[in-house]
This record gives structure tokens, sequence and C-alpha cells, in this order.
């Protein structure tokens, strides 16, 4: 089975960028953030992903996305 999984921690880490920022530049909510970048989200929406790539100017998407194989 795979996994869809974020690298927005690694990333906001490897930039110096806080979570909280992040939601402050974004607009949207600091748990939500948290909720994305500790993969713990189950539903992520469109518009959430475009103004993190946006924000952090990510223009390839395997940067951020990852697939993972999991063993169920």
């Amino acid at each position: 089975m795979l996994e869809i999984q974020l690298n927005l921690k690694k990333i906001l880490s490897e930039r110096g960028i806080t979570q909280k920022e992040l939601a402050e530049k974004t607009g949207l909510r600091q748990n939500i953030i948290s909720e994305i970048a500790n993969n713990q989200r189950q539903i992520i929406y469109r518009e959430h992903v475009a103004k993190i790539i946006e924000y952090l100017e990510i223009s390839d998407m395997n940067e951020i996305f990852e697939l993972k194989k999991t063993d169920n």
C-alpha cells in the first residue's frame, strides 16, 4: 500500500521557518499547519497546499510530496 506524506516539517526546518510564521504568512490556522507538518491530517485541501507551496516558492511537487510504501 502507498501512503502520501508531506515533507513540510523538513522543509521548514531547512529554511529556518517556524510553523507559526508559515501560518501567519499563508493565513492558515496554526493547528492546520501543525497537522500537515506532522502528517496527521487525513484531508488536505488543495487551497491549503497551494498557499504553502506559493509561500515556500516550491516549483517541484516532489520536493514536498513523498510516496512511502507501507506494510499494510
